[in-house]
């Protein structure tokens, strides 16, 4: 099992345990019926958070990006990025980052941007790419500081097309992304390692969820 494959299978692992990964039935805000749900704000503790930075920071380092420094979006992307500058910090590389407000301050350092000056090749981190809007927001925000967004870092990838249970469009959010900016999309996993872990396990009660999973993913999956 290479490297890459074990951080994405412990990454599952680890959502799992952190009841950040659930299997059942659950409606997406597009109306699916899913039968797996993702809730990166169960990532709610120091050990957790802890533990998800160092994902974070080594599916970074297997990428072999070049970037100066993080971006993480308001609210979610704040605290991620926090955790995987320490993680990176701990494996030997001190990366600054930065982050926005929802609104601009017009006192003390003012503006939407806190944190180091947003300069060079920035990556920004986010949980996941649904409508690609905070994307949107963050490349505008860099590119207005007069920095160059490097990639999008995200915990996972469902690889999914848009649009709704009865409209379904041609590409996913992520695919999306990454053709409007021209921006790689890194995610610790994405669906195919999620499968491959479903068919692996030798837990009944999780390798039972693989046939509808696998008939989600014919639905709707890219």
């Amino acid at each position: 099992m290479s490297s890459k494959n074990s951080n994405q299978d412990n990454f599952i692992r680890f959502a799992l345990e952190a009841n950040v990964l659930s299997f059942g039935e659950f409606k997406t805000k597009a109306g699916r019926l899913s039968p797996y749900f993702f809730n990166a704000g169960q990532f709610n503790d120091g050990v957790r958070l802890s533990a998800l930075g160092r994902y974070y920071a080594k599916a970074l380092q297997e990428s072999n990006i070049q970037y100066d420094m993080l971006y993480g979006p308001a609210y979610k992307g704040i605290a991620l990025a926090a955790a995987t500058v320490i993680a990176l910090a701990d494996s030997g590389r001190s990366v600054p980052y930065a982050y926005n407000r929802k609104e601009a301050k017009d006192h003390g350092e003012g503006g939407s941007l806190v944190g180091a000056p947003v300069k060079g090749r920035v990556v920004i981190i986010d949980d996941v790419i649904s409508a690609g809007t905070s994307v949107r927001e963050s490349v505008a925000l860099i590119r207005a500081a007069g920095a160059e967004p490097a990639a999008v870092l995200i915990a996972l990838d469902r690889m999914e097309k848009s649009g709704t249970a009865t409209e379904i469009g041609n590409q996913s959010a992520v695919q999306a992304v990454e053709q409007e900016f021209g921006l790689p999309v890194v995610a610790i996993a994405n669906l195919t390692d999620l499968m491959t872990f479903l068919a692996a396990s030798s837990d009944t009660q999780l390798s039972n969820y693989l046939p509808a999973v696998k008939a989600y993913r014919e639905k709707y999956g890219i």
